[in-house]
């Protein structure tokens, strides 16, 4: 389902617990289902009628933890946490699990609550995070993602394993923090003059330093990358060479967990799926981290499917959707797909190299009527719609790779951009769900 049929239509928002699940369908089939890391269900706030487990403070509030593994949101165990590095929404069942290990005072290697600036600061001092790297939740994930898999015993399983890297604040323990050198590190660049075709966010978050602009523009509204965006080149190197070691650091505990799988003896007849919820900027267009944007960097995801015996080696440059992976999955076990799913079953792509979509929609709800927008793309075409004003992105991807001249006010382009409106709306109206089936003329 899209985040427009769901609810949860930005962060701060709450997916409310009656939105049917893929996980609560597997659970309801007999699958044993898990969820280890992190989840962002819900917001870091509370209020009556929209309560959050996900805030302070709860978040450290390790008797609450201790009674609570699930169910949620579908699944049957749940081990969870929500900070990115030493954030201090730190807490859940990764602190439990860190007490366990023996750290009782790993409150010294995060962020304080209420916060602590002297702290914080002394923390980020540096990209080299003193937290030793067996207490890293990249390695509670693993751990505890294989614990899930063996507790599972011989039923089938579903299990999300949810890692919180990378991501900013860039930290990482050693070895990670200095395996790579920042001399070594290529940003991304904005070509100049690329956003004179763009709408005014663009400038605003690259080139021109107007923090009233912003005021004005989110109407006060928290908006992520809602902020001018201009970055040191030595620093951009620094945090690209943290970001890569932190991704290293993940992929050795994904190494683990697929060693363990293998160990199992049920490898052969398991389904594992990587992917991610968004891309990263590192200089590219003249952004950081994440923005109010919809260029490749970041919406065009990792996405590697392993199925022995069943996906073929390779890599494919067929469309796919993030809301495609539920009913695909659906579809490997062979469960019947519900109406209110709005993505498309790629088993067809995957086991036999047959492509299903044409075209892609994306949804980005950044404010509740601001910077609201949606995406249009094709394997050679994208197109970018917003709630209000004259302005958009039109790119022809095949010959803009790069995307870096916006077609939208070209009059050159009148006819594609038509033609592309047109097949966006159709595409729009194709993705209603459809919970109820038609059973009788009237």
């Amino acid at each position: 389902m899209m985040p427009s049929q769901h609810g949860a239509w930005s962060l701060g928002t709450k997916l409310f617990e009656d939105v049917p699940t893929l996980s609560g369908m597997l659970d309801s089939a007999g699958f044993h289902t898990a969820l280890i890391g992190k989840a962002h269900f819900q917001p870091l706030a509370t209020r009556p009628g929209l309560e959050s487990i996900e805030c302070q403070p709860i978040l450290r509030d390790l008797d609450f933890w201790r009674g609570f593994h699930g169910p949620w949101y579908g699944f049957r165990h749940i081990e969870t946490a929500r900070m990115h590095t030493a954030e201090a929404h730190v807490g859940g069942h990764y602190a439990l699990w860190m007490e366990e290990k023996g750290l009782t005072k790993w409150r010294d290697f995060f962020e304080s609550w209420p916060p602590d600036s002297g702290k914080t600061e002394k923390i980020y001092s540096s990209r080299t995070w003193d937290l030793p790297e067996e207490f890293h939740y990249n390695r509670w994930t693993s751990e505890r993602t294989i614990a899930a898999m063996e507790a599972a015993g011989d039923s089938p399983f579903f299990i999300w394993s949810s890692f919180h890297d990378p991501h900013p604040p860039y930290l990482v323990p050693e070895p990670w923090a200095s395996m790579y050198d920042p001399a070594d590190m290529e940003p991304g660049y904005m070509v100049p003059g690329e956003h004179s075709r763009n709408a005014p966010h663009f400038r605003h978050a690259a080139e021109v330093n107007d923090p009233g602009w912003w005021e004005r523009a989110t109407g006060g509204e928290p908006i992520h990358g809602g902020w001018f965006q201009a970055h040191d080149e030595d620093r951009l190197r620094r945090d690209m060479a943290c970001y890569y070691g932190m991704t290293s650091f993940m992929d050795r505990e994904i190494g683990r967990i697929l060693d363990a799988l293998e160990a199992s003896g049920r490898a052969e007849n398991t389904l594992v799926v990587f992917t991610s919820d968004h891309g990263h900027f590192l200089g590219h267009h003249g952004l950081t981290a994440k923005a109010i944007h919809s260029y490749e960097d970041l919406v065009r995801v990792p996405f590697i499917a392993r199925w022995p015996g069943r996906i073929s080696q390779g890599s494919r440059d067929s469309l796919q959707s993030l809301v495609d992976f539920a009913p695909t999955v659906l579809s490997a076990c062979g469960l019947p797909v519900p109406g209110r799913m709005t993505g498309k079953n790629q088993l067809p792509d995957w086991l036999l190299g047959e492509s299903v979509r044409t075209d892609v929609v994306i949804e980005n709800h950044h404010g509740a009527e601001r910077f609201h927008m949606r995406t249009f793309v094709t394997a050679t075409h994208k197109i970018t719609v917003y709630r209000d004003g004259a302005d958009g992105e039109l790119f022809d991807l095949a010959n803009d790779p790069g995307e870096v001249r916006n077609l939208w006010h070209d009059p050159s382009a009148a006819e594609l951009k038509r033609d592309l409106l047109l097949a966006f709306l159709q595409a729009n109206l194709r993705d209603e769900p459809m919970p109820m089936p038609r059973i009788a003329p009237a």
